[in-house]
Protein backbone atom coordinates (compact mmCIF):
# COMPACT_ATOMS: atom_id res chain seq x y z
CA UNK A 1 0.00 0.00 0.00
CA UNK A 2 1.35 3.41 -0.95
CA UNK A 3 1.54 6.01 1.80
CA UNK A 4 0.07 8.48 -0.68
CA UNK A 5 -3.09 6.41 -1.14
CA UNK A 6 -6.29 8.38 -0.64
CA UNK A 7 -7.60 7.46 2.80
CA UNK A 8 -11.21 7.94 1.75
CA UNK A 9 -10.77 5.17 -0.82
CA UNK A 10 -9.82 2.56 1.77
CA UNK A 11 -12.08 0.14 3.57
CA UNK A 12 -11.93 0.17 7.37
CA UNK A 13 -9.75 -2.96 7.39
CA UNK A 14 -7.38 -1.42 4.83
CA UNK A 15 -7.29 1.79 6.82
CA UNK A 16 -6.30 -0.09 9.97
CA UNK A 17 -3.62 -2.02 8.06
CA UNK A 18 -2.35 1.32 6.78
CA UNK A 19 -2.23 2.51 10.41
CA UNK A 20 0.02 -0.51 11.16
CA UNK A 21 2.39 0.58 8.38
CA UNK A 22 2.46 4.18 9.53
CA UNK A 23 3.06 3.16 13.16
CA UNK A 24 6.03 1.03 12.10
CA UNK A 25 7.44 3.85 9.97
CA UNK A 26 7.02 6.24 12.88
CA UNK A 27 8.89 3.86 15.19
CA UNK A 28 11.67 3.43 12.63
CA UNK A 29 12.01 7.21 12.41
CA UNK A 30 12.16 7.57 16.20
CA UNK A 31 14.90 4.96 16.39
CA UNK A 32 16.82 6.66 13.61
CA UNK A 33 16.57 10.01 15.43
CA UNK A 34 18.07 8.36 18.52
CA UNK A 35 20.87 6.87 16.40
CA UNK A 36 21.58 10.28 14.91
CA UNK A 37 21.65 11.88 18.35
CA UNK A 38 24.05 9.18 19.56
CA UNK A 39 26.35 9.64 16.60
CA UNK A 40 26.33 13.42 17.02
CA UNK A 41 27.40 12.87 20.63
CA UNK A 42 30.16 10.49 19.51
CA UNK A 43 31.48 12.92 16.92
CA UNK A 44 31.42 15.85 19.31
CA UNK A 45 33.83 14.31 21.80
CA UNK A 46 36.45 16.22 23.83
CA UNK A 47 39.12 15.62 21.17
CA UNK A 48 37.41 18.16 18.94
CA UNK A 49 38.24 21.01 21.27
CA UNK A 50 41.56 22.80 21.64
CA UNK A 51 42.24 22.71 25.41
CA UNK A 52 43.90 26.12 25.32
CA UNK A 53 40.96 27.72 23.56
CA UNK A 54 38.46 25.97 25.80
CA UNK A 55 39.97 27.73 28.82
CA UNK A 56 39.06 31.15 27.46
CA UNK A 57 35.96 32.83 28.90
CA UNK A 58 32.72 31.88 27.18
CA UNK A 59 34.25 29.26 24.91
CA UNK A 60 32.84 25.84 24.34
CA UNK A 61 33.67 23.22 26.92
CA UNK A 62 32.74 19.61 27.39
CA UNK A 63 30.08 18.23 29.66
CA UNK A 64 28.74 14.86 30.58
CA UNK A 65 25.27 14.73 29.07
CA UNK A 66 24.34 11.22 30.24
CA UNK A 67 24.87 9.28 33.43
CA UNK A 68 28.04 7.94 34.98
CA UNK A 69 30.05 5.98 32.43
CA UNK A 70 29.09 8.01 29.35
CA UNK A 71 31.76 10.18 27.74
CA UNK A 72 31.76 13.96 27.76
CA UNK A 73 30.28 15.87 24.82
CA UNK A 74 31.01 19.36 23.53
CA UNK A 75 28.29 21.48 25.06
CA UNK A 76 27.28 23.30 21.86
CA UNK A 77 26.62 20.12 19.92
CA UNK A 78 22.95 20.09 20.86
CA UNK A 79 22.24 23.44 19.22
CA UNK A 80 22.73 22.31 15.61
CA UNK A 81 20.98 19.02 16.20
CA UNK A 82 18.04 20.80 17.80
CA UNK A 83 17.74 23.24 14.93
CA UNK A 84 17.69 20.48 12.32
CA UNK A 85 15.06 18.55 14.26
CA UNK A 86 12.97 21.63 14.96
CA UNK A 87 13.25 21.26 18.72
CA UNK A 88 14.85 23.36 21.44
CA UNK A 89 18.47 23.00 22.40
CA UNK A 90 17.41 21.70 25.77
CA UNK A 91 15.28 19.04 24.12
CA UNK A 92 18.16 18.07 21.83
CA UNK A 93 20.45 17.89 24.86
CA UNK A 94 18.01 15.52 26.56
CA UNK A 95 17.75 13.45 23.38
CA UNK A 96 21.53 13.03 23.20
CA UNK A 97 21.74 12.21 26.90
CA UNK A 98 19.04 9.57 26.55
CA UNK A 99 20.72 8.05 23.51
CA UNK A 100 24.06 7.84 25.33
CA UNK A 101 22.50 6.23 28.38
CA UNK A 102 20.62 3.69 26.30
CA UNK A 103 23.65 2.67 24.28
CA UNK A 104 26.05 2.49 27.24
CA UNK A 105 24.06 2.06 30.47
CA UNK A 106 20.89 0.28 29.26
CA UNK A 107 22.12 -2.10 26.55
CA UNK A 108 19.22 -4.57 26.69
CA UNK A 109 16.66 -1.84 26.22
CA UNK A 110 18.73 -0.34 23.42
CA UNK A 111 18.81 -3.67 21.56
CA UNK A 112 15.03 -3.93 21.74
CA UNK A 113 14.65 -0.31 20.63
CA UNK A 114 16.80 -0.95 17.57
CA UNK A 115 14.78 -4.10 16.85
CA UNK A 116 11.60 -1.95 16.92
CA UNK A 117 10.27 -3.97 19.86
CA UNK A 118 10.34 -1.09 22.36
CA UNK A 119 9.09 2.42 21.74
CA UNK A 120 11.64 5.18 22.06
CA UNK A 121 9.41 6.98 24.58
CA UNK A 122 9.45 4.01 26.97
CA UNK A 123 13.21 3.59 26.70
CA UNK A 124 13.90 7.30 27.11
CA UNK A 125 11.76 7.38 30.25
CA UNK A 126 13.95 4.66 31.78
CA UNK A 127 17.09 6.56 30.74
CA UNK A 128 15.92 9.73 32.46
CA UNK A 129 14.83 7.97 35.63
CA UNK A 130 18.10 6.06 35.98
CA UNK A 131 20.48 8.92 35.15
CA UNK A 132 21.59 9.42 38.75
CA UNK A 133 22.25 5.72 39.32
CA UNK A 134 25.58 3.97 39.04
CA UNK A 135 26.21 1.80 35.99
CA UNK A 136 25.60 -1.38 37.99
CA UNK A 137 22.31 -0.01 39.29
CA UNK A 138 21.26 1.07 35.80
CA UNK A 139 22.05 -2.41 34.50
CA UNK A 140 19.93 -3.85 37.33
CA UNK A 141 16.96 -1.74 36.25
CA UNK A 142 17.64 -2.58 32.60
CA UNK A 143 17.43 -6.30 33.37
CA UNK A 144 14.13 -5.98 35.25
CA UNK A 145 12.15 -3.70 32.96
CA UNK A 146 13.32 -4.75 29.50
CA UNK A 147 10.70 -7.49 29.06
CA UNK A 148 7.73 -5.25 29.84
CA UNK A 149 9.09 -2.18 28.02
CA UNK A 150 7.55 -3.27 24.72
CA UNK A 151 4.22 -1.62 25.49
CA UNK A 152 2.48 -4.72 26.83
CA UNK A 153 1.41 -2.77 29.92
CA UNK A 154 -0.11 0.73 29.96
CA UNK A 155 2.08 3.71 30.73
CA UNK A 156 0.95 4.15 34.34
CA UNK A 157 1.81 0.54 35.19
CA UNK A 158 5.16 0.81 33.41
CA UNK A 159 6.03 3.89 35.48
CA UNK A 160 5.35 1.88 38.64
CA UNK A 161 7.48 -1.00 37.35
CA UNK A 162 10.45 1.30 36.67
CA UNK A 163 10.06 3.05 40.02
CA UNK A 164 10.02 -0.28 41.82
CA UNK A 165 13.15 -1.46 40.00
CA UNK A 166 14.95 1.77 40.88
CA UNK A 167 14.01 1.35 44.54
CA UNK A 168 15.19 -2.27 44.48
CA UNK A 169 18.49 -1.30 42.79
CA UNK A 170 19.51 0.68 45.88
CA UNK A 171 17.00 0.47 48.78
CA UNK A 172 19.29 2.53 51.03
CA UNK A 173 19.42 5.45 48.60
CA UNK A 174 15.67 5.14 47.95
CA UNK A 175 14.95 5.23 51.67
CA UNK A 176 17.16 8.30 52.01
CA UNK A 177 15.21 10.07 49.25
CA UNK A 178 11.93 9.10 50.87
CA UNK A 179 13.16 10.54 54.16
CA UNK A 180 14.17 13.77 52.44
CA UNK A 181 10.81 14.02 50.70
CA UNK A 182 9.01 13.42 54.01
CA UNK A 183 10.23 16.85 55.14
CA UNK A 184 8.89 18.55 52.00
CA UNK A 185 5.24 18.58 52.97
CA UNK A 186 2.93 21.44 52.12
CA UNK A 187 -0.73 22.43 52.44
CA UNK A 188 -1.46 25.76 50.77
CA UNK A 189 -3.85 27.43 48.34
CA UNK A 190 -2.80 27.49 44.71
CA UNK A 191 -1.64 30.77 43.23
CA UNK A 192 -3.91 30.83 40.23
CA UNK A 193 -7.60 31.61 40.24
CA UNK A 194 -10.07 31.00 37.43
CA UNK A 195 -13.55 32.45 37.24
CA UNK A 196 -13.58 33.08 40.97
CA UNK A 197 -12.43 29.54 41.77
CA UNK A 198 -9.21 28.52 43.45
CA UNK A 199 -7.53 25.29 44.42
CA UNK A 200 -5.84 24.00 47.56
CA UNK A 201 -2.75 21.84 47.18
CA UNK A 202 -1.66 19.25 49.73
CA UNK A 203 1.55 17.28 49.51
CA UNK A 204 1.73 14.72 52.29
CA UNK A 205 2.33 10.99 52.84
CA UNK A 206 -0.30 8.99 50.99
CA UNK A 207 -1.86 7.59 54.17
CA UNK A 208 -2.68 11.16 55.23
CA UNK A 209 -4.24 11.90 51.84
CA UNK A 210 -6.14 8.60 51.88
CA UNK A 211 -7.54 9.37 55.34
CA UNK A 212 -8.51 12.90 54.28
CA UNK A 213 -10.20 11.64 51.12
CA UNK A 214 -12.20 9.04 53.06
CA UNK A 215 -13.26 11.58 55.70
CA UNK A 216 -14.36 14.14 53.10
CA UNK A 217 -16.43 11.48 51.33
CA UNK A 218 -17.91 10.31 54.62
CA UNK A 219 -19.03 13.84 55.48
CA UNK A 220 -20.40 14.26 51.95
CA UNK A 221 -22.44 11.08 52.45
CA UNK A 222 -23.70 12.44 55.80
CA UNK A 223 -24.87 15.61 54.04
CA UNK A 224 -26.77 13.47 51.54
CA UNK A 225 -28.32 11.41 54.34
CA UNK A 226 -29.48 14.62 56.01
CA UNK A 227 -31.22 15.82 52.85
CA UNK A 228 -28.58 17.68 50.81
CA UNK A 229 -29.54 17.19 47.13
CA UNK A 230 -26.37 18.58 45.54
CA UNK A 231 -24.19 16.21 43.52
CA UNK A 232 -21.30 14.38 45.15
CA UNK A 233 -18.60 16.85 44.04
CA UNK A 234 -20.49 19.81 45.47
CA UNK A 235 -21.11 17.94 48.72
CA UNK A 236 -17.41 17.07 48.98
CA UNK A 237 -16.55 20.78 48.75
CA UNK A 238 -19.10 21.46 51.49
CA UNK A 239 -17.51 18.69 53.54
CA UNK A 240 -14.14 20.44 53.31
CA UNK A 241 -15.79 23.65 54.54
CA UNK A 242 -17.30 21.67 57.43
CA UNK A 243 -13.86 20.30 58.34
CA UNK A 244 -12.51 23.84 58.33
CA UNK A 245 -15.07 24.67 61.04
CA UNK A 246 -14.61 21.99 63.73
CA UNK A 247 -17.66 22.87 65.81
CA UNK A 248 -19.81 22.66 62.66
CA UNK A 249 -18.36 19.23 61.94
CA UNK A 250 -19.26 18.09 65.46
CA UNK A 251 -22.80 19.45 65.09
CA UNK A 252 -23.24 17.72 61.74
CA UNK A 253 -21.99 14.38 63.03
CA UNK A 254 -24.21 14.64 66.12
CA UNK A 255 -27.25 15.31 63.94
CA UNK A 256 -26.40 12.34 61.75
CA UNK A 257 -25.93 9.99 64.71
CA UNK A 258 -29.18 11.17 66.23
CA UNK A 259 -31.03 10.54 62.96
CA UNK A 260 -29.51 7.08 62.71
CA UNK A 261 -30.50 6.20 66.27
CA UNK A 262 -33.85 7.99 66.06
CA UNK A 263 -32.96 9.95 69.17
CA UNK A 264 -34.04 13.53 69.73
CA UNK A 265 -32.07 15.23 72.48
CA UNK A 266 -30.43 18.56 73.16
CA UNK A 267 -27.70 16.93 75.19
CA UNK A 268 -24.34 16.51 73.52
CA UNK A 269 -23.84 12.81 72.82
CA UNK A 270 -20.75 10.99 73.98
CA UNK A 271 -19.10 10.34 70.61
CA UNK A 272 -16.45 7.65 70.30
CA UNK A 273 -14.41 9.32 67.58
CA UNK A 274 -12.34 6.21 66.94
CA UNK A 275 -15.54 4.49 65.84
CA UNK A 276 -17.14 7.46 64.10
CA UNK A 277 -14.26 8.52 61.85
CA UNK A 278 -14.02 6.13 58.87
CA UNK A 279 -11.36 3.44 58.82
CA UNK A 280 -9.14 3.24 55.76
CA UNK A 281 -7.84 -0.11 54.56
CA UNK A 282 -4.63 -0.23 52.54
CA UNK A 283 -3.30 -3.40 50.95
CA UNK A 284 0.48 -3.68 51.27
CA UNK A 285 2.23 -6.43 49.35
CA UNK A 286 5.68 -7.56 50.52
CA UNK A 287 7.79 -9.74 48.26
CA UNK A 288 9.25 -12.75 50.01
CA UNK A 289 12.36 -14.56 48.82
CA UNK A 290 13.73 -17.92 49.92
CA UNK A 291 17.24 -16.65 49.22
CA UNK A 292 18.03 -13.45 51.20
CA UNK A 293 20.29 -12.36 48.36
CA UNK A 294 17.24 -12.17 46.08
CA UNK A 295 15.20 -9.95 48.41
CA UNK A 296 14.42 -6.59 46.77
CA UNK A 297 13.51 -4.59 49.88
CA UNK A 298 10.48 -3.33 47.96
CA UNK A 299 6.82 -3.20 48.95
CA UNK A 300 3.79 -2.27 46.86
CA UNK A 301 0.79 -0.41 48.24
CA UNK A 302 -2.24 -0.97 46.04
CA UNK A 303 -3.30 2.26 44.39
CA UNK A 304 -0.13 4.08 45.42
CA UNK A 305 2.82 2.25 43.87
CA UNK A 306 6.12 0.82 45.12
CA UNK A 307 7.97 1.96 48.24
CA UNK A 308 10.76 0.53 50.35
CA UNK A 309 10.02 -1.83 53.22
CA UNK A 310 11.78 0.71 55.44
CA UNK A 311 9.18 3.30 54.45
CA UNK A 312 6.38 0.93 55.46
CA UNK A 313 7.96 0.39 58.89
CA UNK A 314 8.93 4.01 59.63
CA UNK A 315 6.11 6.02 58.06
CA UNK A 316 3.10 3.75 57.65
CA UNK A 317 3.75 1.57 60.70
CA UNK A 318 3.03 4.22 63.36
CA UNK A 319 -0.34 5.02 61.74
CA UNK A 320 -1.65 1.56 60.95
CA UNK A 321 -2.47 -1.83 62.34
CA UNK A 322 -1.29 -4.67 60.14
CA UNK A 323 -3.12 -7.91 59.49
CA UNK A 324 -0.86 -10.59 58.02
CA UNK A 325 -2.67 -12.70 55.43
CA UNK A 326 -1.45 -16.20 54.52
CA UNK A 327 -0.49 -17.10 50.98
CA UNK A 328 -3.73 -17.42 49.02
CA UNK A 329 -4.36 -20.70 47.20
CA UNK A 330 -5.37 -19.63 43.69
CA UNK A 331 -5.61 -23.16 42.34
CA UNK A 332 -7.80 -24.63 45.09
CA UNK A 333 -10.90 -22.58 44.38
CA UNK A 334 -13.86 -24.92 43.95
CA UNK A 335 -16.21 -23.81 41.14
CA UNK A 336 -19.86 -23.04 41.81
CA UNK A 337 -22.97 -23.41 39.70
CA UNK A 338 -24.54 -20.04 40.56
CA UNK A 339 -24.17 -16.87 38.49
CA UNK A 340 -23.19 -14.89 41.61
CA UNK A 341 -19.43 -14.88 42.15
CA UNK A 342 -18.22 -15.84 45.66
CA UNK A 343 -15.96 -13.42 47.50
CA UNK A 344 -13.16 -15.99 47.61
CA UNK A 345 -13.26 -16.16 43.81
CA UNK A 346 -13.16 -12.37 43.52
CA UNK A 347 -10.10 -12.24 45.73
CA UNK A 348 -8.37 -14.97 43.72
CA UNK A 349 -9.10 -13.14 40.45
CA UNK A 350 -7.78 -9.86 41.87
CA UNK A 351 -4.51 -11.49 42.94
CA UNK A 352 -4.09 -13.41 39.70
CA UNK A 353 -5.30 -10.70 37.32
CA UNK A 354 -5.02 -7.27 39.01
CA UNK A 355 -5.70 -5.19 35.89
CA UNK A 356 -8.40 -4.90 33.25
CA UNK A 357 -8.06 -7.90 30.92
CA UNK A 358 -8.95 -5.95 27.78
CA UNK A 359 -5.87 -5.35 25.59
CA UNK A 360 -3.74 -2.65 27.21
CA UNK A 361 -6.33 -2.16 29.94
CA UNK A 362 -5.07 0.29 32.56
CA UNK A 363 -7.69 0.08 35.30
CA UNK A 364 -6.64 -1.81 38.43
CA UNK A 365 -9.66 -1.34 40.72
CA UNK A 366 -13.44 -1.04 40.85
CA UNK A 367 -14.01 -3.42 37.95
CA UNK A 368 -16.71 -5.88 37.06
CA UNK A 369 -15.91 -9.60 37.09
CA UNK A 370 -17.03 -10.98 33.74
CA UNK A 371 -17.66 -14.61 32.80
CA UNK A 372 -15.33 -15.16 29.83
CA UNK A 373 -17.72 -17.78 28.45
CA UNK A 374 -21.12 -16.18 29.11
CA UNK A 375 -23.07 -17.79 31.93
CA UNK A 376 -26.08 -19.91 31.03
CA UNK A 377 -28.50 -21.05 33.67
CA UNK A 378 -28.90 -24.74 34.35
CA UNK A 379 -32.51 -24.46 33.09
CA UNK A 380 -31.20 -23.33 29.70
CA UNK A 381 -28.76 -26.19 29.45
CA UNK A 382 -25.78 -24.49 31.03
CA UNK A 383 -23.04 -26.82 32.28
CA UNK A 384 -22.16 -27.07 35.97
CA UNK A 385 -19.23 -25.15 37.42
CA UNK A 386 -19.41 -22.13 35.10
CA UNK A 387 -18.49 -19.73 37.90
CA UNK A 388 -14.87 -20.69 38.46
CA UNK A 389 -11.33 -19.37 38.38
CA UNK A 390 -10.44 -19.77 34.73
CA UNK A 391 -13.74 -18.35 33.47
CA UNK A 392 -13.44 -14.91 35.03
CA UNK A 393 -11.94 -11.69 33.78
CA UNK A 394 -12.02 -8.29 35.50
CA UNK A 395 -13.02 -5.47 33.16
CA UNK A 396 -14.29 -1.92 33.34
CA UNK A 397 -17.98 -1.49 32.51
CA UNK A 398 -16.98 0.12 29.20
CA UNK A 399 -14.82 -2.82 28.12
CA UNK A 400 -17.45 -5.22 29.40
CA UNK A 401 -19.94 -3.56 27.06
CA UNK A 402 -17.51 -3.92 24.16
CA UNK A 403 -17.13 -7.64 24.83
CA UNK A 404 -20.86 -8.10 25.14
CA UNK A 405 -22.19 -5.95 22.32
CA UNK A 406 -19.51 -5.86 19.60
CA UNK A 407 -17.58 -8.31 17.43
CA UNK A 408 -14.64 -8.44 19.81
CA UNK A 409 -14.05 -12.02 20.99
CA UNK A 410 -12.09 -13.42 23.92
CA UNK A 411 -11.04 -16.88 25.08
CA UNK A 412 -9.26 -17.90 28.28
CA UNK A 413 -7.32 -21.09 27.41
CA UNK A 414 -5.62 -21.12 30.82
CA UNK A 415 -6.60 -19.29 34.02
CA UNK A 416 -5.38 -15.69 33.79
CA UNK A 417 -4.37 -15.90 30.10
CA UNK A 418 -6.70 -14.16 27.64
CA UNK A 419 -6.65 -14.28 23.85
CA UNK A 420 -8.60 -11.44 22.24
CA UNK A 421 -9.60 -11.10 18.58
CA UNK A 422 -10.68 -7.72 17.26
CA UNK A 423 -13.41 -7.36 14.63
CA UNK A 424 -10.81 -7.27 11.86
CA UNK A 425 -8.91 -10.39 12.88
CA UNK A 426 -5.95 -9.10 14.92
CA UNK A 427 -5.03 -11.25 17.91
CA UNK A 428 -3.84 -10.02 21.31
CA UNK A 429 -2.52 -12.00 24.25
CA UNK A 430 -3.20 -10.58 27.72
CA UNK A 431 -1.71 -12.07 30.88
CA UNK A 432 -0.20 -10.90 34.18
CA UNK A 433 2.76 -9.36 32.29
CA UNK A 434 0.56 -7.17 30.09
CA UNK A 435 -0.57 -7.20 26.45
CA UNK A 436 1.20 -8.44 23.36
CA UNK A 437 0.12 -8.46 19.73
CA UNK A 438 0.13 -12.11 18.68
CA UNK A 439 0.22 -11.45 14.96
CA UNK A 440 1.26 -8.46 12.91
CA UNK A 441 0.34 -9.86 9.49
CA UNK A 442 -1.28 -7.32 7.16
CA UNK A 443 -3.99 -8.47 4.76
CA UNK A 444 -4.46 -12.25 4.62
CA UNK A 445 -5.65 -14.55 1.87
CA UNK A 446 -8.90 -16.50 2.48
CA UNK A 447 -6.82 -19.57 3.40
CA UNK A 448 -4.69 -17.58 5.83
CA UNK A 449 -7.83 -16.04 7.33
CA UNK A 450 -9.30 -19.52 7.86
CA UNK A 451 -6.10 -20.66 9.58
CA UNK A 452 -6.10 -17.50 11.69
CA UNK A 453 -9.63 -18.18 12.89
CA UNK A 454 -8.73 -21.79 13.65
CA UNK A 455 -5.85 -20.68 15.84
CA UNK A 456 -8.19 -18.44 17.79
CA UNK A 457 -10.73 -21.22 18.17
CA UNK A 458 -8.02 -23.50 19.58
CA UNK A 459 -7.72 -21.13 22.54
CA UNK A 460 -11.26 -22.00 23.59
Amino acid sequence: MHLTAALDELTEAELLDHADEVARTQRECEVQVLRIALQVAVINNPDRLDPEVARLPGRERTRRFGGVGTHDVTEFAATSLGARLGISTGSAHSLMADALDLAIRLPQLWRRVEALEVKASYARFVARRTRDLTIDQALYVDERVVESADGRIPWSRFEDLVTGAIVASDPVAAARKEQENATRQVASPTRSTEDGMRGFFIRAPFHVITKLDATVQWLADILAALGDTDDNDARRVKAVAVLATPHEAVRLIEAFLASQNAVETTEQPDVDWAKVIPTVTLFVHLYGATDPAEATGTARVEGHGPVTEAWVREHLGPHARFTIQPVFDLAGQAPVDAYEIPDRHRRAVHLMTPADTFPWGACTREMQIDHTVPYRSMKDGGPPGQSRVGNYGPMTPFHHRIKTHTSWQVQQPFPGIYVWRDPHGALYLVDHTGTRRVDATPRRSPAEEALHRALFDLAA
